[in-house]
């Protein structure tokens, strides 16, 4: 989650939320790759859980990263909460329950996407090492329960937790105990936007099957193979899921904005306070009810981004496309994630057939593999077979789309390579999550505890 922004520009007039999302169009040659990975920490003794404090918590593992990095400190109440680099070199930030992010830079690889996961994890390692800490490249939290999860001093959190267990029963566990890994995704225009918004939101339930990496929850197996893709189906439905409205032949920014001014808020920052605003939607923002309420009352530039960024479609639109369906995973996957979905969609002939494969897909359809795909990943069943088949096509495709790119490394290879662990999930036919099931019940004798030593980074 990246760091939350204080423009003061006030809002004159609701045409300027489209426009805001509209000034996000690049084209072609200005495209870039952002690549977003959570991990979860934990003590190598007793793979116990990380606590923000203390002389081997949390807060010391930003303050080593600041000192080897010399990035700038970012402060909530005082508390460092994340660091972030300089112009265009990304951000380290927290999840609610101590999950370590980086938000990459904008790149224009996935060869400078691997290189920078690997600096980070190096880096990384060069600090926790010593203070006993590993991460954990998993989906879900596999071990510790709610309460036994830290919770980080972040003002936005406080007011999440509050509000989540009113609006959904998984609130909680989204935050506290869920990994993802993302990729951010520009467009060149409104009509790019809208082909990439309805292709990615038709395969986003494919990436969850792909990725299904959360087959255990308390320290035993939870019967899914994706508990995070479970959690996100009540959430808060009013932010999240699958928007019908986005598969409309005429969607467009205006008619995400319209949905997004009907969703409830969660805060404002003024004077570097957070205020809750869970009561209100922006449209009432908007309308000048938080008089009296914040100080001035009235909305900035700074409350919509930070609005936009409070939302969690399958897909969400800010001034770029983030594909939101990915469990966390080992380092591999943090680099078949942003490959598998820069072949899909920015290469002209890959979008064509990524289009053309999905066109006639239904709303209902998509809704039934998304609601079905936590349990059964690639055995879902779709039309006359199985999201197996449809992986096999939309890989073809999005292999095709990365040689067309023909981006290359110095020593001539393409980017092809970063499907392979895709195509061995697909090959063998078993996720990730499946294969832990089977070791859970073979070789690791019904213990979760080898997960810490096999899945770590």
């Amino acid at each position: 989650m990246a760091r939350d922004t204080t423009d003061v520009q006030p809002i004159e007039n609701v045409g300027e939320l489209a426009a805001y999302l509209a000034a996000g169009s690049k084209p072609r040659d200005q495209w870039r790759i952002g690549t977003e990975h959570e991990k979860f920490p934990f003590y190598v003794d007793g793979n116990a859980p990380v606590p923000y404090g203390g002389d081997r918590g949390i807060r010391a593992l930003l303050e080593g990263m600041q000192r080897i990095l010399g990035w700038e400190p970012i402060l909530d109440a005082g508390r460092i909460i994340g660091l972030v680099g300089p112009t265009g070199q990304g951000a380290i930030s927290l999840e609610p329950g101590g999950q370590f992010e980086l938000s990459g830079a904008p790149l224009e690889t996935i060869h400078q996407t691997c290189r920078e996961g690997n600096a980070h994890l190096a880096q990384l390692r060069e600090i926790a090492e010593p203070l006993g800490i590993r991460f954990l490249g998993l989906g879900g939290s596999p071990k510790w329960t709610l309460a036994e999860t830290p919770r980080m001093p972040k003002s936005r959190y406080e007011i999440m937790t509050r509000y989540m267990p009113k609006v959904g029963s998984h609130g909680l566990d989204m935050m506290y105990r869920t990994c993802t890994i993302q990729v951010n995704l520009d467009f060149e225009s409104e009509a790019d936007m809208r082909r990439k918004m309805q292709v990615s939101l038709k395969l986003q339930p494919l990436s969850t099957a792909l990725f299904a990496n959360s087959p255990f929850t308390e320290g035993r197996l939870n019967g899914l193979q994706s508990w995070r893709g479970e959690i996100w189906r009540d959430t808060d439905n009013q932010r999240a899921g699958l928007l019908e409205f986005c598969f409309s032949p005429d969607f467009g920014f205006q008619r995400y904005v319209d949905w997004a001014l009907d969703v409830p808020m969660y805060f404002v920052i003024r004077e570097g306070r957070y205020h809750d605003m869970t009561h209100m939607t922006f449209r009432q923002f908007m309308a000048g009810q938080a008089r009296g309420t914040v100080p001035d009352g009235l909305p900035t530039m700074g409350d919509w981004a930070n609005h936009l960024s409070t939302l969690f479609p399958d897909v969400r639109l800010k001034r770029f496309l983030e594909m939101r369906g990915a469990d966390g995973g080992p380092w591999r996957r943090i680099c078949a994630l942003p490959a598998f979905w820069v072949g899909l969609l920015y290469d002209s002939a890959a979008l064509d057939a990524a289009e053309a494969l999905t066109n006639d897909w239904t709303h209902a359809e998509v809704l039934a593999m998304r609601d079905a795909v936590p349990a059964q990943a690639l055995s879902t069943p779709f039309r006359s077979g199985t999201l197996r088949d449809v992986a096999r096509d939309v890989l073809a495709v999005s292999r095709a789309g990365l040689k067309n790119r023909a981006r290359k490394n110095r020593e001539g290879f393409d980017e092809t390579s970063f499907l392979n662990p895709l195509d061995e999930v697909v090959a063998r036919g078993t996720t990730s999550a499946e294969e832990m099931a089977n070791a859970f019940h073979t070789r690791w004798g019904g213990s979760i505890e080898p997960v810490f030593l096999e899945y770590a980074y």
